[in-house]
C-alpha cells in the first residue's frame, strides 16, 4: 500500500483518484502533480513503481496538505493566545 503525506492511498484506484484521499488535493491538482512527474493518471496506485511514488511524494512535499495544515493551525492558535 502506498503511503503519501501520512495517508494510505487506496491501491485499486487510478492514481488521479487515489491522490484525492489526501486533504488539500482534488482532481485538478492531482492531474497537475501527475503530469509534472510524468506518471499516467490512469495507472493504478498498486502498479506505481517506487521511483514514481518517490517523485509524487517530492512534488506533494512542496504543497501545503494534510499534516501541514495541522501544524499551521496550531501555530496560529499559539500566536492568538499570546
Amino acid at each position: 500500500m502506498a503511503r503519501i503525506a501520512g495517508i494510505n492511498i487506496p491501491p485499486n484506484q487510478h492514481a488521479e483518484i487515489g491522490l484525492t484521499a489526501i486533504y488539500g488535493i482534488g482532481r485538478p491538482r492531482a492531474r497537475e502533480i501527475l503530469e509534472a512527474v510524468g506518471v499516467e493518471k490512469t495507472k493504478k496506485v498498486k502498479d506505481l513503481t517506487d521511483a514514481e511514488l518517490e517523485r509524487i511524494r517530492d512534488a506533494i512535499s512542496k504543497l501545503t496538505v494534510e499534516g501541514d495544515l495541522v501544524v499551521k493551525f496550531n501555530c496560529q492558535l499559539n500566536a492568538l493566545s499570546t
